[in-house]
């Protein structure tokens, strides 16, 4: 039985609560679980201490029985100190695709021609006196 260790959302439209539980990997995001292991409230402050609350020696227990953390859980943990934390790079989020690139590319060179012919009557009429 593969266990996962995942947020089960709770609370009415546009007010999530979620709840850290340990359930079965084939069973639904709000369905059966085993166990209630901590809460989740994204609506508070993140400095806040009722944002995450963990009951972290039952989850170094599941931990310790394979259970695998999702990756929301996973950072959770990794902030609270259970986990070591992971190197997670996506290069390729952050780039500008291809249209904004070439729209980036004619800005700077409307710019580059303004510079140079605001640059060049200040520098003939310099050359005159």
């Amino acid at each position: 039985m593969a266990m996962k260790i995942r947020l089960a959302r709770g609370g009415s439209k546009k007010r999530p609560h979620y709840s850290i539980v340990a359930a079965d990997a084939r069973m639904p995001r709000d369905g059966r679980f085993i166990e209630k292991l901590g809460t989740y409230n994204p609506l508070l402050p993140k400095n806040s201490e009722e944002r995450v609350k963990m009951d972290i020696e039952r989850i170094q227990a599941w931990l310790d029985k394979g259970a695998q953390p999702t990756d929301r859980v996973s950072r959770m943990l990794e902030a609270a100190g259970v986990l070591a934390k992971k190197d997670r790079a996506n290069l390729k989020k952050g780039t500008p695709g291809k249209k904004a690139t070439d729209r980036a590319e004619e800005r700077a060179a409307k710019a580059a021609a303004a510079t140079e012919a605001a640059n060049a009557p200040a520098e003939e009429a310099a050359a005159e006196e």
